[in-house]
C-alpha cells in the first residue's frame, strides 16, 4: 500500500471495528432490556388472569431480576430449582410480593452483618406440596422474637425503613388466600423462610373460575 494511503487505511479500519464494537454494545443493552421489560410484564402480571397454573420458578427469576439491584453484587444468589415440579393453581402476582417480601427481609437481614452473603432460593417437592425456600446467610432471628415475626407492624428495621407488614401480608396470601403454610427456621447464619403451597386447587376456587 502506499504511503500516501496508509493514514486513510489505518482510519478506516479504526472507524470499522469502533462501529463493530458499538454495534456489538448496542446489541447486548437491547437484549437486556427485552429481559427487562419481559421480567416486568412476569412480576406485574398486568396482562394475565389473576388466578392460574403458574410455573414458580419463572415468578422467581423475574422477582429476582427486578430486585436484582437492591440485592447488589456483594451478595451472591444461588438457585437450586426442582425442574420437574408441575405448575400449580395459583394468584402469580401475589405470589410475586411474597418473594418480594421474604427477599426483601434476607437482604436486609445481611447487609446488616456486613453486606455480604448468600441468598439460595430452593424449590422442592414436599409431602404432596411444593416448596419455595429462601435461605440467607444473615445473623438469624432471635429465638424470643421468632413467634411475632409474623404480626402486624411487628419489625426489627429502623424506623423509617420498615412498616411491619411484610411478613404479615405475606402469611395472608400463602395461609389465607392459597391454604399453604409460611414457616421460618432460624440460626446464626442461616435463617430459610419456608412457603409450602398445594399442588391443586381447592374445589371452591376452581368452581369460582368456571363461573
Amino acid at each position: 500500500m502506499d504511503e500516501e494511503l496508509l493514514p486513510n487505511a489505518i482510519g478506516w479500519l479504526n472507524y470499522t471495528v469502533e462501529t463493530e464494537l458499538l454495534m456489538d454494545e448496542i446489541n447486548d443493552s437491547t437484549n437486556r432490556i427485552s429481559h427487562l421489560v419481559d421480567a416486568a410484564k412476569q412480576y406485574s402480571q398486568l396482562d394475565r388472569a389473576p388466578f392460574q397454573n403458574a410455573d414458580v420458578h419463572e415468578l422467581l427469576d423475574s422477582t429476582l431480576l427486578m430486585l436484582s439491584g437492591k440485592i447488589g453484587q456483594r451478595i451472591k444468589i444461588v438457585k437450586e430449582y426442582d425442574r420437574t415440579l408441575p405448575k400449580i393453581p395459583a394468584y402469580p402476582a401475589e405470589l410475586n410480593q411474597v418473594w418480594t417480601n421474604l427477599i426483601d427481609n434476607a437482604v436486609a437481614a445481611m447487609n446488616s452483618a456486613g453486606g455480604e452473603g448468600t441468598l439460595t432460593v430452593r424449590t422442592a417437592l414436599d409431602h404432596e406440596r411444593l416448596l419455595v425456600e429462601f435461605r440467607d446467610t444473615g445473623p438469624g432471628v432471635p429465638k424470643e422474637i421468632r413467634s411475632r415475626i409474623f404480626d402486624p407492624f411487628f419489625t426489627t428495621k429502623p424506623v423509617g425503613e420498615g412498616t411491619g407488614l411484610g411478613l404479615d401480608i405475606s402469611w395472608r396470601i400463602v395461609v389465607n388466600k392459597h391454604h399453604g403454610t409460611l414457616q421460618v427456621e432460624s440460626r446464626p447464619g442461616d435463617t430459610r423462610f419456608q412457603v409450602l403451597l398445594p399442588l391443586t386447587a381447592a374445589e371452591s376456587e376452581t368452581s369460582e373460575e368456571l363461573e
